[in-house]
């Protein structure tokens, strides 16, 4: 598609926000398209963020939108290919076979953002899609636009033990590509979803259809696809502009729902974050979050107002 065709509509979050379909060539499945949401600073900028959610997820942080624009950013989120507002009744939800199946959103919403009159981007990306976006600066690195890289919890390796991470994991993803369909027990923290949403012990309003609250089975596809991302990011990956890689104080693996549930990661461990981080080479910053959640900008009020006061300090100390 081309940025000319970009017309924009009211978004489903109201106050400002705004969204545009992206057009892509079809897929496996078909059709595919993408949704670019974005809010406006009050006053014109020319610093944007471009924000790229994780695994059953879509975009709907309104607060960090916000939060963005009061420190003069324009506010870009998209919801990938399949996802949220941009999954057609012929697609499976969230169905992969690579990561690098998004790299076609990202360039097309970078492309919007540039011609939309800014110079500088803070690429961000929550979970699985910090591990997408690492991925896409890493393989970018003279990218125009692209200034810092801020990862919220990134999904760097899968939550498991040593002993299926070295065996059974390279196996389902070998099985994964001549059987991508097969499914496969997902293990996500049952108590995630009911510690975030206001229906049960939460404070934040999204549709539990596009965030749902379970998902027992995924297929061997993304298996594959996130085996195949994690090996790359695993042998360390260069970057070259600087990189904030946040993540909770712990992680945890309630059996039932308890203070756990609200004050730890409770789907990724933390550990392997840190590890992982510790093996880019380029100007990394590593920052713990005290009780966060695994969105961390989902937390408690006073515990995300830390991840908003770190992240702005940051992005000063970079000039941005």
């Amino acid at each position: 598609m081309t940025t000319t065709t970009i017309r924009y509509q009211t978004d489903i979050l109201g106050k400002g926000f705004e969204q545009a379909t992206l057009e892509f060539p079809d897929d496996f499945e078909g059709k595919v398209i993408g949704t670019l949401v974005r809010k406006k600073a009050d006053k014109t900028t020319s610093k944007a963020v471009l924000y790229i959610h994780g695994f059953v997820d879509y975009f709907f942080q309104t607060e960090m939108a916000e939060r963005f624009n009061a420190e003069g950013f324009d506010f870009y989120a998209l919801d990938l290919r399949k996802y949220g507002r941009s999954h057609l009744p012929h697609q499976k939800y969230y169905n992969v076979y690579d990561i690098a199946e998004y790299d076609a959103e990202i360039t097309e919403a970078l492309n919007i953002i540039g011609n939309e009159g800014h110079d500088a981007v803070l690429l961000c990306g929550h979970s699985t899609g910090g591990l997408t976006t690492t991925l896409y600066a890493a393989h970018h690195p003279n990218h125009p636009l692209i200034k810092a890289l801020w990862c919220n919890s990134p999904f760097y390796d899968f939550n498991m033990s040593p002993f299926e991470k070295k065996f059974a994991i390279p196996k389902m993803s070998a099985l994964g590509k001549p059987f991508p369909d097969l499914l496969f027990p997902s293990r996500l923290n049952r108590f995630y979803v009911p510690s975030l949403h206001i229906s049960y012990h939460g404070e934040w309003h999204f549709n539990l259809e596009w965030k749902k609250p379970t998902y027992h089975l995924v297929r061997l596809s993304f298996v594959h696809a996130i085996h195949q991302a994690h090996k790359e990011i695993h042998q360390g990956v260069s970057l070259n502009i600087p990189a904030l890689i946040m993540h909770s104080s712990k992680s945890s693996y309630p059996l039932r729902f308890n203070h756990d549930a609200q004050s730890s990661d409770i789907i990724l461990e933390v550990k392997d974050m840190i590890k992982y981080a510790n093996k880019m080479s380029g100007d990394i910053t590593l920052c713990g979050i005290q009780d966060g959640l695994h969105d961390l900008v989902l937390s408690k009020a006073p515990v995300r107002e830390t991840v908003y006061q770190e992240l702005f300090q940051w992005l000063k100390s970079k000039h941005l």
